[in-house]
């Protein structure tokens, strides 16, 4: 018999999950968060319901905010259980359910002046984002693009804003205004430096409407670098059948992640911030090589594994795992071009670090799917794979495995399997993406020639010219035999 999750069913929920410890009405809100999705109620949301059950950083409670269609709907379920969240986290020895409590309200969707009123509340002193990879407009180069539509009409209406940073230089604009000290902008998102593209986002942002405030924005407001990690796959029917009939808990959006989890970040928080390293969050001076060693090891293993196994038909990533072709190409292309290119990152050994990765991607319990990975490359692949490219083209090696990556994904997005199953669209810029893919069908460089993504890598021969011979393999041969070719089978 299941309990639907709210407050008052929590003593009833408390004999097949572990509840909160805290005195959810004694919380204050000191957090206002964009992008209340899984990952984040998988991350950061856990740190702070386990600080909270500590006893302290009760006044670092979160209020969620957001611009998009589906924050709205995240908002409407959560608040019909009182923002409570059920997280299970999986291992493959252990599976155990929490319900956490951090949260205290979301923001009306729509209503920008509920969120400016917020952001200017002298109470909130962190202001923290997970919008994704592809929410920061920026181009190739990371560098942000205020020619952007949507930027663009913030630009021209800044007193009624509709992006997130438009949002944020208006309540930064209202606490000057008042002389209250600004808030600090924390991204979790997976984009090197993303701390700085954060702050180049925000002022750029200003910038179009009041260069004065953008200057001050630039001058007076921390943007912390971080580094976030915790494998968090999307919430389907199973996953709320699961925590139903498993746990006895009726959640309209539950969280299922893995057991382990990683938080590194640069401590510049001048209007204070939770004592999170009493919960294992990491404060470190630069936290660049960590967000490198796990941008390229982790994120880009995910886009590794992720097209070779679409293309044939693989559902689960635990499954690709499986798969002797698939798991073949991880290692060897780890192994060549991506780990030799990894800065040194302090007290950590990269060979140990991948085989943690190896078995948090075989984690069978997780669900993760092939298509989530699969997910946003045109946004993606910059950061993930065409960095350790251009690195290996730098320090004069073949980034041969890597191109042969490249071709998968323009292969993926034809639409369709080599067993001839259809893929449904699966990417911002889909229509686009298919278009370039059936081009290159003819000519190799019309895929690379989308220089928001590549840059100017198609005039690279060293690059361009295994891509073309791949993506021809893999139109005459599939995506096994093409493997195969690669690791050295035939």
């Amino acid at each position: 018999m299941s309990v639907r999750l709210s407050s008052a069913n929590l003593p009833q929920i408390a004999g097949n999950a572990s509840i909160p410890a805290y005195d959810r009405g004694a919380l204050t809100a000191g957090i206002l968060h964009f992008g209340v999705g899984n990952f984040h109620r998988a991350h950061q949301a856990v740190y702070l319901d386990d600080l909270f059950n500590t006893g302290e950083g009760h006044d670092f409670a979160i209020v969620g905010a957001g611009v998009m269609p589906s924050d709205a709907a995240m908002r409407e379920k959560l608040a019909g259980q009182d923002f409570l969240t059920t997280v299970v986290e999986q291992d493959n020895a252990r599976s155990a359910a929490r319900v956490t409590a951090p949260m205290v309200d979301i923001l009306p969707v729509g209503e920008p002046q509920a969120i400016i009123d917020k952001l200017a509340d002298p109470a909130i002193k962190i202001v923290s984002l997970t919008v994704t990879e592809g929410g920061y407009f920026i181009d190739s180069d990371g560098v942000f693009d205020p020619s952007h539509p949507a930027i663009a009409a913030d630009g021209h209406n800044p007193a009624e804003p509709k992006t997130v940073f438009g949002l944020i230089a208006a309540g930064l604009k209202r606490r000057r205004a008042a002389g209250t000290i600004p808030f600090t902008v924390m991204s979790c998102d997976n984009i090197p430096h993303n701390g700085k593209v954060a702050r180049a986002a925000v002022v750029g942002t200003a910038r179009l409407s009041d260069p004065e405030l953008a200057d001050w924005i630039d001058s007076n407001v921390a943007f912390p670098s971080g580094m976030v990690d915790r494998i968090t796959p999307a919430t389907g029917k199973r996953e709320i059948d699961i925590c139903r009939d498993t746990y006895g808990i009726d959640d309209s959006w539950p969280v299922f992640c893995e057991e382990f989890k990683q938080w590194v970040l640069e401590d510049d928080f001048p209007a204070g911030r939770p004592a999170l390293d009493k919960v294992g969050v990491q404060f470190v001076p630069d936290v660049s090589p960590y967000e490198t060693m796990k941008i390229r090891i982790l994120n880009g293993g995910h886009a590794i594994i992720a097209y070779p196994a679409g293309l044939m038909d693989v559902h689960f990533v635990h499954e690709a795992m499986e798969h002797d072709l698939v798991a073949r190409f991880l290692d060897k292309l780890e192994a060549e071009e991506v780990l030799p290119i990894v800065p040194p990152v302090p007290d950590t050994d990269l060979a140990e670090y991948y085989a943690l990765i190896k078995r948090r991607f075989a984690n069978p319990k997780i669900g993760d799917t092939i298509r989530r990975l699969c997910l946003d490359g045109s946004n993606r692949q910059p950061k993930f794979i065409v960095t350790s490219i251009l690195d290996n083209l730098r320090a004069g090696r073949e980034p041969t495995g890597l191109a042969l990556e490249s071709a998968l994904w323009c292969r993926y997005c034809r639409g369709v399997t080599d067993s001839g199953a259809k893929i449904e669209p699966n990417d911002p810029n889909w229509d686009r993406l298919v278009e370039r893919a059936k081009a290159a069908e003819s000519d190799p460089m019309e895929w690379l020639a989308m220089s928001d993504v590549y840059g100017s890598l198609k005039n690279e021969p060293r690059f361009a010219e295994p891509f073309a011979a791949w993506l021809k393999m893999l139109a005459e041969k599939g995506t096994a035999e093409t493997l195969k070719v690669y690791l050295g089978d035939s």
